[in-house]
C-alpha cells in the first residue's frame, strides 16, 4: 500500500488553523477531515450514523467517540486512493487518539506528523476579536467566552500533545509571523516528518 500523509493540525481559536489548513490540503492533494463538516454530512444523507448522531444533538448531549469513529471510518474507507488526510478539530482527547491509530493502523497506515500552532493567549484574543468585527461572529465578541475557550483549548489539548510527543510525531510551531511564513515552516516540518515516518 502506498504510504499516506497523515496530518493532525492542532491550534486555539484564532491560531489560523482553517488558513492553514486550506493551503496544506491544496500543496498535498489532502482528504480534509472535520469532524463539524463529517457530522453535518452523515446527518444531511441519512446515515445510521448520521441519525443517531442527530437524535442524540437534538436533545443537546455529545455524540459519543464511537460514532465519530465510525463516520471517520466511513470517510477514510470512500476515500481510501487518496494521498493522505488532514484532521483538523479531531482527535480531541487521548481515548479518540488511540482509536485513530487502531483505525488507520488497521488499513496499513498511520498519522505521520502533528502540527501544533501556537500562539500566546494576548495575540489570540486581538485576533478573535478582530475577526468577530469582520466576519460578525457571536462567538469571538465577547473576550470572557473567548478567554474560556482558550483555556478548554489548552486543557483538553496538553495530554494529546504528550501522546503524539511519545510517539515522537509532535511538531510545534509558531502561528505569529506571515501567512506564507508559517505555511513554510509547516511544510518543513511536514517533510521532515515524511522522511523519519
Amino acid at each position: 500500500m502506498e504510504k499516506k500523509l497523515n496530518i493532525v493540525l492542532f491550534g486555539p481559536p484564532g491560531a489560523g488553523k482553517g488558513t492553514q489548513s486550506a493551503m496544506l490540503i491544496e500543496k498535498y492533494k489532502l482528504v480534509h477531515f472535520s469532524t463539524g463538516d463529517i457530522l453535518r454530512g452523515e446527518i444531511a444523507a441519512g446515515t445510521k450514523l448520521g441519525l443517531e448522531a442527530k437524535s442524540l444533538m437534538d436533545k443537546g448531549l455529545l455524540v459519543p467517540d464511537t460514532v465519530v469513529i465510525g463516520m471517520i471510518q466511513n470517510k477514510i474507507d470512500q476515500n481510501a486512493d487518496s494521498k493522505g488526510f488532514i484532521f483538523d478539530g479531531f482527535p480531541r482527547t487521548v481515548p479518540q487518539a488511540q482509536a485513530l491509530d487502531k483505525l488507520l493502523g488497521d488499513r496499513g497506515t498511520g498519522i505521520t506528523v502533528m502540527l501544533a500552532l501556537e500562539v500566546d493567549d494576548e495575540e489570540l484574543m486581538s485576533r478573535l476579536l478582530s475577526r468577530a468585527k469582520v466576519l460578525g461572529r457571536t462567538d469571538d465578541q465577547d473576550p470572557t467566552i473567548i478567554e474560556n475557550r482558550i483555556k478548554e483549548y489548552n486543557n483538553k489539548t496538553a495530554p494529546l500533545k504528550d501522546f503524539y510527543r511519545d510517539q515522537n510525531k509532535l511538531r510545534v510551531v509558531n502561528g505569529v509571523g506571515s501567512i506564507d511564513d508559517i505555511f513554510n515552516t509547516l511544510c518543513s516540518a511536514v517533510e521532515r516528518s515524511s522522511v523519519t515516518a
